[in-house]
């Protein structure tokens, strides 16, 4: 065989390992945990609300992309059932779990659970008290939600008028929300808060708790809610009442639903928070964690308040 030859046959040779290490490369930098299917857990406060499952969808399209499985669980608002669903996600031996807890305090058996079995937790949306016990917080920036609520409320009210609170005492974002919102108006003695109801962040017992509540203040400026579900129960509550109602009403998310009420005049602002952004985030930092990668503990993403001024359909 002629030099020519030989050097012709290496180079064809040469040409097809090059090949076949850029698809190899190209392969382990798509998915650099190989043949390994990853497999997420999540937990959510309560999948009917629109939040949760944007929260959730952004999660999915890092992990899918990743060629990993999610599995997600609604724990209804009952932390009995969340604490027990983050048993079985250890049962299950996942990788990750995400955790967007009912009750900041009353979740702690599940976190301590979840730290025997050496599982990392990433937090989203709310915080919870023992986060010595997780690995990273993601969440908006929900005590500047409710700042940017009562700004906007005590410019309209000129530092004057009476003001409902419905919450969610129990969820530390809302708890957050909450109090932004009164360390602001706090400082305007013409400010009255004239009631204050829970609603566990839902549209049906907000519209119940209001409706009560319309039955005794036959005068109210406003109504501050934790989020938009509580705050669309509240513009039914009125609506049921047959009340031409001319108070101002927040809400904290930035829903669809309440962007359309904002454009129909029946809300007064929402909040936009970035529940996509907060999962794809909550992801990413969940794969860097099992790479070895160093991550931050808290992480916050900026919020921004809607109104009629600046609306805009997402």
């Amino acid at each position: 065989m002629s030099k020519k030859i030989i050097a012709i046959v290496l180079i064809i040779f040469m040409i097809l390992f090059l090949g076949v290490l850029s698809v190899f490369m190209s392969f382990n930098k798509d998915f650099p945990f190989g043949e390994k299917k990853l497999k997420f857990g999540a937990t959510y406060m309560n999948m009917n609300n629109a939040y949760c499952v944007k929260l959730n969808e952004g999660i999915k399209k890092v992990v899918e992309a990743q060629n990993g499985k999610l599995i997600s669980l609604d724990a209804q608002l009952e932390v009995s059932k969340q604490i027990s669903q983050v048993d079985d996600l250890i049962a299950q031996k996942v990788d990750v779990i995400f955790l967007n807890t009912v009750d900041w305090k009353g979740i702690k058996p599940a976190l301590i659970a979840a730290k025997k079995a050496k599982i990392p937790v990433i937090v989203i949306d709310s915080p919870v008290f023992d986060d010595n016990l997780v690995d990273c917080t993601v969440t908006s920036e929900n005590y500047n939600a409710g700042v940017l609520c009562a700004k906007d409320l005590v410019a309209r009210l000129k530092g004057k008028g009476n003001v409902v609170i419905i919450e969610h005492p129990t969820a530390k974002s809302g708890i957050q929300r909450i109090q932004g919102f009164e360390d602001i108006i706090k400082k305007y003695s013409g400010i009255k808060i004239v009631a204050r109801k829970t609603s566990n962040g839902q549209l049906e017992l907000a519209m119940e708790v209001m409706g009560s509540i319309i039955q005794t203040n036959k005068h109210i400026d406003a109504v501050m809610c934790l989020n938009d579900p509580t705050a669309l129960g509240v513009i039914a509550a009125f609506e049921n009442n047959k009340i031409n109602n001319k108070a101002y009403i927040y809400g904290i998310d930035g829903s669809d639903d309440a962007i359309a009420m904002i454009e129909k005049g029946k809300l007064t602002a929402t909040v936009e928070q970035s529940p996509d952004m907060i999962g794809r985030i909550a992801a990413d930092t969940a794969l860097k964690k099992l790479k070895g990668i160093k991550i931050e503990k808290y992480i916050n993403v900026p919020v921004k308040l809607i109104n009629k001024s600046n609306l805009v359909y997402p």
